[in-house]
Protein backbone atom coordinates (compact mmCIF):
# COMPACT_ATOMS: atom_id res chain seq x y z
CA UNK A 1 0.00 0.00 0.00
CA UNK A 2 1.73 3.37 -1.01
CA UNK A 3 0.38 7.22 0.24
CA UNK A 4 -2.47 6.71 -2.69
CA UNK A 5 -3.94 3.74 -1.62
CA UNK A 6 -3.95 4.57 2.21
CA UNK A 7 -5.44 8.12 1.06
CA UNK A 8 -8.12 6.14 -0.96
CA UNK A 9 -9.17 3.23 1.37
CA UNK A 10 -8.25 4.39 4.44
CA UNK A 11 -8.78 8.27 5.43
CA UNK A 12 -12.46 8.03 3.88
CA UNK A 13 -12.97 5.71 7.31
CA UNK A 14 -11.91 8.27 9.08
CA UNK A 15 -15.80 9.37 10.54
CA UNK A 16 -17.13 5.78 10.81
CA UNK A 17 -13.56 5.05 13.19
CA UNK A 18 -14.12 8.32 15.25
CA UNK A 19 -17.48 7.49 15.85
CA UNK A 20 -16.74 4.08 16.68
CA UNK A 21 -14.05 5.05 19.31
CA UNK A 22 -15.99 7.76 20.72
CA UNK A 23 -18.72 5.47 21.77
CA UNK A 24 -16.26 3.14 23.60
CA UNK A 25 -13.94 6.14 24.80
CA UNK A 26 -17.03 8.51 25.48
CA UNK A 27 -14.37 11.78 25.11
CA UNK A 28 -13.72 13.13 21.41
CA UNK A 29 -10.55 13.92 22.47
CA UNK A 30 -9.19 10.33 22.97
CA UNK A 31 -11.16 9.12 20.17
CA UNK A 32 -9.29 11.57 17.77
CA UNK A 33 -6.11 10.65 19.43
CA UNK A 34 -7.46 6.74 18.81
CA UNK A 35 -8.00 6.89 15.59
CA UNK A 36 -4.92 8.79 15.05
CA UNK A 37 -3.25 5.76 16.58
CA UNK A 38 -5.20 3.61 14.20
CA UNK A 39 -3.98 5.09 11.48
CA UNK A 40 -0.03 5.23 12.40
CA UNK A 41 -0.50 1.15 13.12
CA UNK A 42 -2.49 0.71 9.59
CA UNK A 43 0.31 3.01 8.04
CA UNK A 44 3.20 0.85 9.96
CA UNK A 45 1.40 -2.09 8.20
CA UNK A 46 1.06 -0.75 5.12
CA UNK A 47 3.02 -3.69 3.28
CA UNK A 48 0.88 -6.56 4.83
CA UNK A 49 -2.28 -4.45 4.04
CA UNK A 50 -2.48 -6.75 0.82
CA UNK A 51 -2.77 -10.27 3.28
CA UNK A 52 -6.03 -8.96 4.56
CA UNK A 53 -9.57 -9.36 2.49
CA UNK A 54 -11.11 -5.95 3.48
CA UNK A 55 -9.22 -3.06 4.78
CA UNK A 56 -11.94 -1.33 6.55
CA UNK A 57 -12.93 -4.47 8.51
CA UNK A 58 -9.12 -4.98 9.69
CA UNK A 59 -9.60 -0.82 10.82
CA UNK A 60 -12.56 -1.38 12.61
CA UNK A 61 -11.33 -4.29 14.77
CA UNK A 62 -7.88 -2.62 14.83
CA UNK A 63 -9.63 0.64 16.35
CA UNK A 64 -12.12 -1.55 18.64
CA UNK A 65 -9.17 -2.88 20.28
CA UNK A 66 -7.08 -0.07 20.59
CA UNK A 67 -10.19 1.62 22.48
CA UNK A 68 -10.51 -1.14 25.05
CA UNK A 69 -7.37 -1.23 25.58
CA UNK A 70 -7.36 2.21 26.39
CA UNK A 71 -10.16 1.57 28.47
CA UNK A 72 -7.92 -1.55 30.44
CA UNK A 73 -4.93 1.30 30.89
CA UNK A 74 -7.44 3.66 32.90
CA UNK A 75 -8.66 0.46 34.90
CA UNK A 76 -12.56 1.51 34.15
CA UNK A 77 -15.21 -1.21 34.07
CA UNK A 78 -17.90 -0.16 32.10
CA UNK A 79 -18.18 1.35 28.49
CA UNK A 80 -20.80 3.38 27.01
CA UNK A 81 -22.43 3.33 23.43
CA UNK A 82 -24.74 5.95 22.36
CA UNK A 83 -27.76 4.87 21.23
CA UNK A 84 -28.76 7.65 18.92
CA UNK A 85 -26.63 9.80 16.78
CA UNK A 86 -26.84 13.20 18.24
CA UNK A 87 -28.19 14.28 15.24
CA UNK A 88 -31.02 11.72 15.89
CA UNK A 89 -31.11 12.95 19.24
CA UNK A 90 -31.79 16.43 18.78
CA UNK A 91 -34.26 15.80 15.70
CA UNK A 92 -36.81 13.23 18.03
CA UNK A 93 -35.86 14.82 21.82
CA UNK A 94 -39.11 17.08 22.03
CA UNK A 95 -41.20 14.06 20.52
CA UNK A 96 -42.16 12.29 24.40
CA UNK A 97 -42.43 12.41 27.63
CA UNK A 98 -38.96 10.95 29.38
CA UNK A 99 -37.81 10.39 26.06
CA UNK A 100 -34.31 11.18 27.81
CA UNK A 101 -34.98 8.56 30.55
CA UNK A 102 -35.64 6.24 28.15
CA UNK A 103 -32.14 6.85 26.35
CA UNK A 104 -30.47 6.55 29.85
CA UNK A 105 -32.30 3.25 30.43
CA UNK A 106 -31.03 2.04 27.47
CA UNK A 107 -27.63 3.14 27.75
CA UNK A 108 -27.97 1.64 30.88
CA UNK A 109 -28.96 -1.61 29.56
CA UNK A 110 -26.28 -1.75 26.51
CA UNK A 111 -23.47 -1.26 29.02
CA UNK A 112 -24.27 -4.38 30.85
CA UNK A 113 -24.46 -6.37 27.47
CA UNK A 114 -21.40 -8.98 27.15
CA UNK A 115 -18.61 -6.92 25.36
CA UNK A 116 -19.43 -9.05 21.88
CA UNK A 117 -23.24 -8.21 22.07
CA UNK A 118 -22.30 -4.77 22.23
CA UNK A 119 -20.24 -4.49 19.50
CA UNK A 120 -22.48 -6.27 16.84
CA UNK A 121 -25.42 -3.92 18.37
CA UNK A 122 -23.18 -1.07 17.78
CA UNK A 123 -21.89 -2.08 14.35
CA UNK A 124 -25.19 -3.42 13.30
CA UNK A 125 -27.81 -0.89 14.46
CA UNK A 126 -25.78 2.17 14.78
CA UNK A 127 -22.95 2.16 12.11
CA UNK A 128 -25.34 0.21 10.06
CA UNK A 129 -23.19 -2.47 8.66
CA UNK A 130 -24.31 -5.67 6.98
CA UNK A 131 -24.23 -9.19 8.56
CA UNK A 132 -21.63 -10.06 5.92
CA UNK A 133 -18.82 -7.66 7.02
CA UNK A 134 -19.75 -7.73 10.78
CA UNK A 135 -18.71 -11.58 10.13
CA UNK A 136 -15.22 -10.50 9.29
CA UNK A 137 -14.99 -7.74 11.54
CA UNK A 138 -15.87 -10.09 14.60
CA UNK A 139 -14.29 -13.93 13.18
CA UNK A 140 -18.53 -15.16 13.83
CA UNK A 141 -20.56 -16.63 11.72
CA UNK A 142 -23.33 -14.72 10.50
CA UNK A 143 -25.90 -16.88 11.98
CA UNK A 144 -24.12 -16.28 15.67
CA UNK A 145 -24.61 -12.40 14.93
CA UNK A 146 -28.38 -12.75 14.25
CA UNK A 147 -28.34 -14.68 17.79
CA UNK A 148 -26.03 -12.39 19.58
CA UNK A 149 -27.88 -9.28 18.02
CA UNK A 150 -31.50 -10.90 18.53
CA UNK A 151 -30.41 -11.33 22.48
CA UNK A 152 -29.32 -8.08 22.79
CA UNK A 153 -32.17 -6.45 21.54
CA UNK A 154 -34.56 -8.66 23.32
CA UNK A 155 -32.89 -7.57 26.52
CA UNK A 156 -33.32 -4.08 26.31
CA UNK A 157 -36.73 -4.40 24.68
CA UNK A 158 -37.51 -6.53 28.07
CA UNK A 159 -35.85 -3.79 30.00
CA UNK A 160 -38.30 -1.27 28.20
CA UNK A 161 -41.11 -3.15 28.34
CA UNK A 162 -41.11 -3.86 32.26
CA UNK A 163 -40.36 -0.06 32.79
CA UNK A 164 -43.49 1.15 30.49
CA UNK A 165 -45.58 -1.41 32.70
CA UNK A 166 -44.24 0.19 35.80
CA UNK A 167 -44.47 3.84 34.43
CA UNK A 168 -48.41 2.66 33.78
CA UNK A 169 -49.17 1.10 37.16
CA UNK A 170 -46.95 4.14 38.81
CA UNK A 171 -49.79 6.86 36.93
Amino acid sequence: MDIREFKIKVLPLKDRLFRLAKRLLEDPDDAEDAVQEVFIKIWNRKEKMDEYSSVEAFAVVTTRNHCLDILRSKKQDEISLEVLPNSQKEMTAGEGPGYEEIIATVNRMIKDLPEMQKTILHLRDIEGYEFTRIAEITGLSENAIRVALSRARGAVREILKNKSIYDIKRN
